[in-house]
């Protein structure tokens, strides 16, 4: 038997989940901007936070919601977490995290959680402080808030590409629709038009006091090859960095070769790796 208990943490203990979160400020980004907004009740955050260490000393938390998100989780608290998990119906969609967490979880977890849909064991992180030095395209703007019907097929052309399902099965789509506008609206959801048409978008879709999160980059196919992905990622980088946050961070899968090298010439460096499975 584990001797350190995991536990589902509350409000009182905001103060240290914090503390650890900025301790890892790219791989737990979207746990850190999910708490600052909603605390860690879980009827608020429509998620479980669990933590693992000593009740005076948190050493990692666990987010369990739609997504499972380790933060710092060495690998006698991967046990931990996997030990209660294993006992329960999956409900998330995803594991997401520090690989060597995430695939820590999914050897202990495949056997009761799985098959899975997909496994992505090498997905490098990179980060930015530091505004391009290349050319940066003009026509990359925020998109307005009557262009989201014009936005809205690209979107759902890249969640499709990128995760191998689309978007509209689940309720028609209404809930992504409702994401992209709300992007949209707070001022996170970029792109570059021509004839109307979107034929690059990228979105911050994590902000944090520490980071701006980009996902969601996207080319047109008819537009792949020209050139057009460096200078558009620039502009996107340049006003995260002037506008929204001190850094500026990614993931990409590593076999996506020409992205990554989209990426270093933007300025990104390696501050890390993740693993994503996808049920």
């Amino acid at each position: 038997m584990l001797t350190a208990p995991v536990r589902q943490l509350g409000e009182s203990e905001r103060r240290a989940v914090e503390r650890l979160l900025d301790l890892d400020p790219f791989a737990g980004a979207q746990v850190a901007e999910r708490v600052t907004a909603r605390g860690l009740a879980w009827w608020r955050a429509e998620a479980r936070i669990l933590g693992y260490g000593a009740r005076r000393h948190l050493e990692s938390i666990c987010w369990l919601g739609g997504n499972l998100t380790p933060v710092l989780a060495s690998e006698s608290a991967v046990a931990a977490y996997a030990e209660l998990l294993a006992a329960e119906e999956r409900l998330c969609s995803s594991i997401v995290g520090r690989a060597d967490a995430v695939l820590g979880l999914w050897d202990r977890l495949c056997g009761h959680w799985g098959p899975a849909r997909d496994v992505r064991p090498n997905q490098p992180l990179l980060a930015t402080d530091a505004l391009p030095s290349v050319v940066i395209d003009p026509d990359v703007r925020l998109v307005r808030g009557n262009e989201v019907d014009r936005l809205f097929p690209a979107a759902v052309a890249m969640y499709t590409e990128e995760v191998g399902v689309s978007p509209l099965i689940e309720d028609g789509g209404r809930g992504y629709r409702r994401r992209v506008a709300d992007l949209v609206r707070a001022g996170r959801a970029y792109a570059r038009f021509v004839d109307g048409q979107v034929v690059f978008k990228a979105e911050l879709a994590v902000v944090t006091r520490h980071t701006a999160q980009v996902q969601g980059v996207w080319v047109a196919p008819e537009w792949r090859g020209r050139g057009i992905a460096t200078a558009a990622m620039a502009a996107v980088t340049r006003d995260a960095l002037l506008r929204v946050a001190p850094t500026v961070s990614l993931y990409v899968n590593d076999f996506n070769l020409p992205a990554r090298r989209v990426y270093e010439r933007c300025g990104f460096r390696p501050v890390g790796t993740l693993a994503t499975v996808l049920f």
